[in-house]
């Protein structure tokens, strides 16, 4: 086997879980392959590079090796290399999401209690009091 469709190597190389994942991703034009964006039914062959986008992370690869099988992941990762500007951007990205602060974490106190919210009412009440005096 000379050539392999795109969708089936990223689905043989365990990029996607699936066939239709890996195509609808192809379709929405995160998938290159040398330089081109591709359609599903792109052929590729030893020696291609493919750049892939997974979430904010761009991937970088060449192809080493053709399969129409989906097989264990050591196998998998013997279809392709990825280039080392690849490998340290995808580091570092992984890198600045570690040291990122969690969203989460920006809220101090929560949701507020019944009584809480009461005093917050009685409070917003007492400042802005429709009243002349």
């Amino acid at each position: 086997m000379e050539h392999l469709r795109i969708d089936k190597w990223l689905w043989a190389a365990r990029f996607y879980k699936t066939r239709s994942l890996a195509s609808d991703e192809i379709v929405k034009g995160r998938v290159q392959v040398n330089a081109q964006l591709a359609k599903p039914s792109k052929e590729v062959k030893v020696g291609d590079t493919v750049v892939l986008r997974q979430g904010p992370v761009s991937r970088t690869l060449t192809v080493q090796g053709i399969s129409a099988q989906r097989g264990p992941a050591p196998v998998a990762q013997q279809l392709y290399t990825e280039t080392p500007e690849s490998i340290a951007a995808r580091e570092q990205a992984a890198e600045q999401r570690r040291l990122g602060s969690e969203p989460a974490q920006t809220i101090e106190n929560g949701r507020p209690t019944k009584r809480n919210r009461r005093n917050i009412e009685k409070a917003w009440d007492e400042r802005w009091s429709a009243s002349i005096d």
